[in-house]
Parts: C-alpha cells; sequence; structure tokens
C-alpha cells in the first residue's frame, strides 16, 4: 500500500502541488487591496479565446477631450506565471490609473496559469490577445457586428505593451516573436514595449542574487519556486523562456525590436540581472533605455497582493 500524496511545493498556502501530480488552490483572491471606485473610465469584460476560456478586460476614458484617437496599452500582469488574472483589485486599480494618467484605451488580458499549464501556455496566450486586436481591427469600418464598438476612436497604428514582472517576461517574448515593426500584426502596429522588473532567471546568479537573496517580501528561492512550478518539467533555469541570455536561448543579435524601456526597482534581488539585460541589448545595437526607481523593491509598480 502505497504513502499518501504529500506536499511537494507551497506557495503561501495559496497553491499547492503534490507529489502525484495533484494541484490544490484556495480559491479566495490573494489581494485585500479596496476596489477604485473611479467614475472617469468605463471598463468591460470580453471572451477574446473560446477555446481556452480566456477574458480580458477593456478600459476607456468615460470622456475625452482630445481630438485624436486613443493609443492603445495591452497590460500583462504579474504573479510569477500561477497567480493573477485581470479582476485582481490591484491590478485592476492600476489599470484605472494607466487609462485616466494617460488617456489611452487599457487592454488587460488574462492567461492560462502554471503549474496546471506550464510554459509557454502564458506566452502563447498573450500572443493571442494581440491576434484578437489584430482580428478587431482588420474588421474595423465594415460594418461587422462582430467588432467591438468599444474600438472605433482608438489608433490600431500606436500599440504599446506593458508588462510587469512576470509580465515583461511575457513582454519581452512578444517583442522577440514579432519583431520590430510588428508586420505578422497588420494592420496593427506595435510601437514599443514597457518591461517593469521583468522575471528572468538564470543558472549562475548575479551579484545582487547572492549579496541581497531577500528582500521585505520577496526572496530568492521564492522566485526559484516560481520557476519550478512554471517551466516545464525537466527544464532548468537557463531554459530560454527563463534567460533571455542563457546558453540555449536564440541569438537576437539579428532580431530587429522595437524600442524597449526596461524599469527595475534599485533595491531588488533582480537589479543586477535586468540591467546586464539591458546592457546586452544596448550592446547589439537595440533602442533599449534602463530606468533604476531608487530604494524600490520588487512588486513596486502595484500594491503586492500577498503581503499584509
Amino acid at each position: 500500500m502505497g504513502s499518501l500524496p504529500h506536499v511537494v511545493e507551497d506557495c503561501f498556502g495559496l497553491l499547492k502541488l503534490y507529489s502525484d501530480g495533484s494541484i490544490s488552490r484556495n480559491p479566495e483572491v490573494p489581494c485585500p487591496t479596496p476596489l477604485l471606485n473611479d467614475d472617469s473610465v468605463l471598463y468591460k469584460d470580453l471572451l477574446f479565446d473560446a477555446n481556452r476560456n480566456l477574458h480580458l478586460r477593456l478600459y476607456k476614458p468615460s470622456s475625452s477631450t482630445s481630438l485624436e484617437k486613443l493609443p492603445i496599452l495591452f497590460y500583462f500582469h504579474g504573479g510569477g506565471f500561477c497567480f493573477g488574472s485581470r479582476t485582481f483589485p490591484h491590478f485592476h486599480n492600476l489599470c484605472l490609473r494607466l487609462t485616466t494618467a494617460f488617456n489611452m484605451l487599457v487592454v488587460a488580458p488574462d492567461h492560462r496559469l502554471a503549474p496546471e499549464h506550464r510554459l509557454p501556455a502564458a506566452s502563447d496566450d498573450a500572443c493571442l490577445a494581440l491576434k484578437w486586436l489584430q482580428g478587431q481591427a482588420a474588421m474595423h469600418g465594415k460594418n461587422v457586428e462582430d467588432v467591438d464598438t468599444w474600438l472605433t476612436g482608438v489608433d490600431f497604428d500606436r500599440v504599446f505593451v506593458l508588462g510587469d514582472s512576470s509580465g515583461g517576461n511575457l513582454a519581452h517574448h512578444l517583442a522577440v516573436k514579432l519583431k520590430a515593426g510588428s508586420m505578422e500584426l497588420a494592420p496593427i502596429r506595435v510601437r514599443g514595449y514597457v518591461l517593469v522588473a521583468p522575471f528572468f532567471g538564470g543558472s549562475v546568479r548575479t551579484k545582487s542574487e547572492l549579496e541581497q537573496p531577500c528582500e521585505a517580501f520577496w526572496n530568492l528561492e521564492m522566485y526559484d519556486r516560481f520557476w519550478r512550478l512554471s517551466i516545464p518539467v525537466g527544464s532548468t533555469l537557463d531554459d530560454p523562456l527563463v534567460n533571455p541570455f542563457g546558453p540555449c536561448s536564440q541569438n537576437l543579435a539579428e532580431v530587429p525590436l522595437d524600442p524597449i524601456l526596461v524599469v527595475v526597482g534599485g533595491g531588488e534581488i533582480l537589479r543586477d540581472r535586468l540591467e546586464d539585460y539591458a546592457t546586452r541589448l544596448k550592446q547589439l545595437g537595440k533602442k533599449v533605455e534602463f530606468v533604476e526607481v531608487e530604494g524600490q523593491q520588487h512588486g513596486f509598480f502595484t500594491d503586492h497582493p500577498f503581503s499584509d
């Protein structure tokens, strides 16, 4: 008679992976942040992939004084590929603020979560979300009933992608896949990418990972746990999905990229890894800017969903 399954990975008690491969999730949303009530922004949910039951949330200003068409911003949330949704209050509140601050249409897609759906599932879903917008743009102006009315008055030629933490990882892989000019997405055009503390890793530790392995909340072991739960079974921290400049990763020298802005907190465990990422891209002749936010740690871009 065999032994009962035991927990082999435990994320905050909210996600548990057992020795027999089964998974349990706490249905509660791990975020105490109250929802903002901002009448200046309208939002609604749409299904963008019926096969995978994936939804996105659209945000638009309730009124706009601009005579120009609204640019479009895709926001890919964080959560280590294992947590997160457009419905999480801190992500929702951020999208409200982005819509108001930049007078844009914000698109916040969900993606399948690991370990039930390991990478590259999330990356594939991120691409599907942009393909959904491409389909909407292709039908625009043709009086097709499937075109969403909220996409009238938007500029399909000015699309930007912003990703936070694991969402920043997704943004990087989108930039590489779509390449400069994003011709694969015509008639929509991605103009640039913002990677906020993108979740990367590697088997060789950086100085900040070795000398500052703990932040106020995050620590290096937690990062490793998220990778173990999200990368393909049997893979390592040098998987191309984890390490953009690993031994098995694509050579980016010949890959044309749209402009990339990398933003990182000065107190992050990943700080040196992300500076190295930006430096390497710049050495390859890519249009990259690196901004360090002094004193900030991982999760500074949103209220942290797991802290008290």
